[in-house]
């Protein structure tokens, strides 16, 4: 994969800020960073590259044709650390991404976005409503066909599939989960999945402190009765 800059690259300075705060609540904020986080861990084995809020440019030696994504996710590629993201230094596209939308938000995300990400070909597109102010349901999904963007329909369970990264999207008391699809594992950050195995430790620990302890009390009785 080629990440250098091409020679009409050479002089031109693509800015790493659009000049324009966030402006988002602090739910919206921690969506962002939850789902980022969730994505980074799950893919933290794999050449999948994961990226929030950063600017993709999507025209060589135009630095006015970019987006701002919240979350999107590229597979097969190389999950270092950018300062930007530029489609044809990268050789890829984001395969998916996430827009944790809200009222503030919603004329970008239901139109100027969803129309760059079909001009570049994002094969996925999920909006997320955390406060479920406009949104119903509050988690949308759509599929590029030939035609444009197409409604992911949700299965007899209100589960949205998503075939490119092989997850399934749900809410559950307006909150969005994200399983794996081959073993229906819900998908957790970092902190959560060092959590649940330090509880796991803890509980492997004092169940074979007990089975110590047990074994003591029956040799004990065993002494005690041949006495």
């Amino acid at each position: 994969m080629n990440r250098t800059q091409t020679p009409v690259d050479a002089d031109i300075e693509y800015p790493e800020s659009d000049g324009k705060p966030m402006g988002e609540t602090d739910l919206h904020r921690n969506w962002m960073m939850r789902l980022y986080d969730m994505l980074h861990y799950h893919y933290r084995n794999e050449q999948v590259y994961i990226a929030s809020d950063l600017l993709l440019y999507y025209e060589e030696g135009d630095v006015r044709k970019f987006i701002v994504p919240d979350i999107f996710v590229v597979k097969d590629s190389d999950p270092g650390f950018r300062r930007t993201f530029r489609t044809w230094d990268e050789g890829r596209i984001p395969n998916t991404v996430i827009e944790v939308t809200s009222k503030s938000t919603r004329r970008e995300d239901e139109l100027f976005k969803p129309y760059r990400y079909e001009m570049i070909g994002v094969r996925e597109l999920f909006l997320y409503d955390p406060t479920g102010d406009y949104l119903t349901p509050r988690l949308h999904g759509y599929r590029l066909q030939s035609d444009g963007y197409a409604r992911i329909e949700p299965d007899s369970a209100d589960v949205l599939e998503s075939d490119e990264l092989d997850l399934q999207f749900s809410l559950q008391s307006g909150e969005l989960i994200l399983r794996d699809r081959s073993t229906g594992h819900v998908l957790p950050t970092e902190a959560e999945a060092e959590r649940t195995a330090r509880d796991a430790e803890r509980t492997a620990r004092e169940a074979a402190e007990a089975e110590v302890q047990q074994l003591r009390e029956q040799l004990k009785r065993l002494g005690e009765s041949g006495a």
